[in-house]
């Protein structure tokens, strides 16, 4: 006799496009647009829960968060921690202005406390990928705010689509007792942050006691792994299928508070 249920079988899946044919991104540009074109170029409809995973880096040359170093004056006390961290000081200068503590200066490091709240290295001032008639001389700073950016794209986009898109900013990022960087939610607008699970039970009745999930870094780091972190030129991914479009979260959820941070 068969005693399989006659119920099929439904398997839990997430699906992630790596969008295609995004041109250079120059100051101004629309990225609402730009993601409209490219789900066009790549052959797919925007849907509704479909969560539009932004790299930072196009995000802040939309903004022109561009530093010229050239024009940066470096304090006494970028010039201390510079010959530290063996980092030109007018770098060291730009970091400071983005941020409000250092919290390790070592030898080809330099960790801070974000002025947005998050400790990451360099404030997330980055060099690569930006194109310059000097590219020695430029820096690209992160988006001024990153939750507001993601929910103005996301409103345009829910607007030119008639979809109710979300939309997160990722960078990436180190992280502590861990070698390698990883995917980390920057911004976030229309998608859900954070799953507190503590007070649920386990398979086996138990309440759980700390379990806090921090899915808008999950979603970065599976969005990552597309992208690339090198010359891909992929830096929109759609991620289909995940259930977590909706609410009020922001990535600023995502970070621990200063009086529960053991570390630093």
């Amino acid at each position: 006799m068969n005693t399989m249920s006659s119920k099929p079988i439904i398997v839990p899946q997430i699906s992630l496009f790596a969008l295609q044919g995004i041109p250079t991104v120059s100051p101004g540009d629309s990225i609402a647009s730009l993601v409209i074109e490219a789900y066009k170029h790549s052959g797919l409809e925007p849907k509704d829960g479909d969560i539009v995973v932004l790299a930072q880096k196009i995000v802040s040359k939309a903004e022109d968060r561009y530093v010229d170093l050239r024009k940066v004056i470096a304090s006494e006390s970028a010039q201390d921690l510079s010959r530290t961290c063996l980092k030109d000081p007018r770098l060291v200068q730009c970091i400071l202005d983005e941020s409000i503590g250092v919290v390790r200066c070592a030898p080809n490091l330099l960790i801070v406390r974000h002025r947005l709240g998050f400790v990451v290295a360099n404030a997330g001032i980055d060099q690569s990928n930006i194109s310059s008639d000097s590219p020695g001389d430029w820096v690209l700073l992160l988006p001024q705010e990153p939750d507001a950016s993601a929910a103005s794209i996301c409103d345009a986009l829910c607007k030119l689509t008639g979809r109710n898109v979300g939309v997160a900013i990722i960078d990436s990022w180190g992280r502590a007792w861990r070698l390698g960087t990883s995917g980390a939610c920057l911004g976030a607008a229309n998608v859900r942050t954070v799953l507190d699970l503590r007070g649920k039970p386990d398979l086996y009745g138990r309440s759980l006691q700390s379990t806090i999930v921090g899915i808008g870094d999950e979603l970065a780091a599976g969005a990552s792994l597309l992208m690339g972190q090198a010359a891909e030129g992929t830096p929109i991914v759609v991620v289909r299928g995940a259930g977590l479009v909706g609410g009020k979260a922001t990535a600023r959820d995502l970070i621990r508070p200063i009086s529960e941070d053991q570390f630093v």
